[in-house]
């Protein structure tokens, strides 16, 4: 995987402070998804020439949104590690940070493992089914691509802190989701336009939403 490209570097620096070992640590990821891509079906084969973007930048974007205290992520169904291996990578810096990921299948698990390994970020895998995992009390809840919203409400309630926060990447019909989501209970939402969303982006493309005082009814 090539190295990243001078305006991937300006975009990852508007979201984090990314250092030179950082930038290595997310070269490297890249790499051994490309090399575990030929064995496994972890992203789209389509996305691999577009990685920096549509699942480096696109998890990182997610970084500042939280507070410098919220040191306890949990990534729900993290799939090849996006966002949650990006997010441990931006992590390694900070004192006390730790990223939960959660993922059912074996041979990802395996991957995201491998990938820790390797990038040295400051993540754990757990490899069982979200419903039948001891909720983990996180400060930030993340998923992408994982279940409409009413589905991630049920799914992530249960490991957020009452203070924390809640970070979903969502397509563009948010609205909607929205709407349905309303009958799950009450909680505070706020639709952020996606720094990576592009006509072509249909898969990812379009809003973050970003939740707080989740309230099931």
């Amino acid at each position: 995987m090539s190295a990243a490209p001078p305006e991937i570097i300006q975009q990852l620096e508007t979201f984090a402070n990314v250092s030179r070992e950082t930038l290595e640590r997310l070269e490297a990821y890249l790499g051994l998804l490309a090399k575990w891509q030929k064995k496994i079906n972890l992203v789209s084969n389509a996305s691999l020439d577009q990685a920096w973007t549509r699942h480096v930048v696109d998890s990182a974007q997610l970084w500042p949104l939280a507070s410098e205290n919220a040191l306890i992520w949990t990534d729900l169904g993290s799939g090849a590690g996006f966002p949650g291996i990006v997010l441990g990578i931006l992590g390694c810096e900070r004192p006390g940070f730790a990223m939960h990921l959660v993922e059912s299948d074996q041979r990802k698990a395996a991957f995201l493992r491998e990938a820790i390994r390797v990038t040295g970020a400051a993540a754990e895998v757990h490899c069982a089914r979200i419903e039948e995992i001891e909720p983990i009390s996180s400060d930030v809840v993340t998923a992408r691509a994982l279940a409409p919203l009413k589905k991630l409400l049920v799914l992530s309630n249960p490991f957020v802190k009452s203070e924390g926060i809640a970070l979903f990447l969502k397509g563009r019909s948010v609205d909607d989701e929205l709407t349905q989501a309303a009958e799950w209970g009450t909680f505070n939402a706020e639709v952020i336009p996606s720094h990576t969303d592009r006509p072509s982006h249909t898969d990812q493309g379009g809003s973050i939403l970003k939740l707080s005082h989740l309230i099931p009814a």
